[in-house]
């Protein structure tokens, strides 16, 4: 299979760099798949899985805001979180995804912007919890 050059960089450093196959992120309208040869691109990242296919193997990751973009055959993927599966910490993850929870049992005293921020709490620490499970 055709193969291009990725990098995945986060405000923390650089996590890949190198030859790919394919790469899969969430953007803010879906998922998207990029492959060899794809036309010149550029998104907003959301929240959820990454899924890098490298000499036919497929590494996974939580990945959470940025942009992605594709110029000229190589992409880069510019995120405010990346996790690698097998990094990230399960019993951490799952700790926070509990807290996150029970900050919106008390939802009708929150203002709008608490509620805001205890929303995105959740679902970052769904994203994370989900894709420690398939390490």
């Amino acid at each position: 299979m055709a193969t291009f050059h990725l990098q995945i960089v986060t405000p923390d450093g650089q996590i890949f760099d190198g030859q790919a196959e394919s790469v899969t992120v969430p953007t803010i309208d879906g998922a998207v798949t990029i492959l060899a040869r794809h036309i010149d691109y550029l998104s907003a990242l959301g929240m959820g899985e990454a899924k890098i296919e490298r000499d036919g193997q497929m590494r996974r990751g939580a990945c959470i805001g940025g942009m992605v973009s594709v110029t000229q055959g190589e992409v880069k993927v510019v995120a405010t979180t990346f996790e690698w599966a097998e990094e990230i910490d399960q019993e951490r993850a799952e700790r926070a995804l509990a807290k996150a929870k029970e900050a919106l049992t008390h939802r009708d005293t929150m203002t709008e912007q608490e509620l805001i921020l205890a929303e995105a709490k959740l679902k970052r620490a769904l994203v994370r919890t989900s894709i420690a499970k398939l390490r």
